[in-house]
């Protein structure tokens, strides 16, 4: 297909609260379509907890089934805090038709609050398909490392993905980095970005104020950053960035290639 509908939930989370959060969400979703990738922010289930002794799930757990329930003609992806071999993950899933497409653990942990001392960062890197499309995925701090970005993209792959998807927990008081460094993503890797962040204050009283987004290969909005709670749809066409890449090849000069 060339054409991918994608769904953005950027909304409120209720503090280590599960249930709550998955019945908001839920609601939102009732609002997408079939066949569309609907994108839920990191740590949708609980928000950014550093307690994972007390709330990841397992694989089984609830809130994977719960997204298997809703993915039979739908993409849902989002991270959690999953638990698996006596270690904690911050692990972004991907899910269509009952079935995980895509796992990634979150390989740059958030040292300045702790998120190292209490999950496993991951190893592997990620680049799945849907639709057609080349996907890949990062959790919210990776952002900051376009050296390693670059690499995972080109590891194993004979162009760059058309679109690179992040999911955070990005706060406000940082949030025009947020903006210009998924911007520079866009630009450097002529590849769709698609961003989902949160909004309202965490247990810790720190406040998040969204700024959601969906930018071109060349770097102009899709879909502009905006504070709102809500479910915000674009539709990514293949022909624009075929097109910009074949007349700008600029990817064929990465390293690797």
């Amino acid at each position: 297909m060339s054409a991918l509908n994608v769904y953005l939930i950027q909304t409120a989370l209720n503090w280590e609260n599960p249930v709550a959060n998955r019945a908001r969400l839920q609601w939102h979703m009732g609002q997408t379509t079939a066949g569309s990738l609907v994108v839920l922010p990191e740590m949708f289930g609980t928000g950014f907890t550093m307690n994972p002794q007390d709330w990841a799930e397992s694989m089984d757990g609830e809130t994977v089934q719960w997204m298997k329930a809703l993915s039979a003609d739908r993409m849902i992806c989002g991270s959690l805090a999953i638990v698996e071999n006596n270690c904690f993950y911050n692990r972004f899933l991907a899910i269509f038709q009952g079935e995980i497409v895509a796992q990634y653990n979150k390989r740059h942990l958030f040292s300045y609050a702790g998120e190292n001392e209490s999950y496993t960062p991951g190893e592997e890197t990620c680049v799945f398909q849907f639709q057609g499309w080349e996907i890949a995925p990062f959790v919210c701090y990776d952002l900051r490392f376009p050296a390693w970005i670059r690499k995972t993209l080109l590891s194993g792959n004979s162009s760059i993905p058309q679109c690179l998807l992040f999911v955070a927990n990005w706060p406000s008081a940082r949030i025009a980095a947020w903006d210009a460094l998924l911007k520079a993503r866009a630009i450097e890797n002529q590849a769709y970005v698609v961003a989902v962040n949160r909004v309202g204050n965490d247990g810790k009283g720190i406040a998040h104020n969204g700024h959601s987004q969906v930018l071109r290969f060349d770097g102009d909005y899709l879909l502009q950053p905006h504070e709102r709670e809500g479910l915000a749809h674009v539709v990514l066409e293949k022909g624009p960035i075929e097109q910009y890449r074949g007349k700008y090849p600029f990817w064929l000069d990465a390293d690797g290639f």
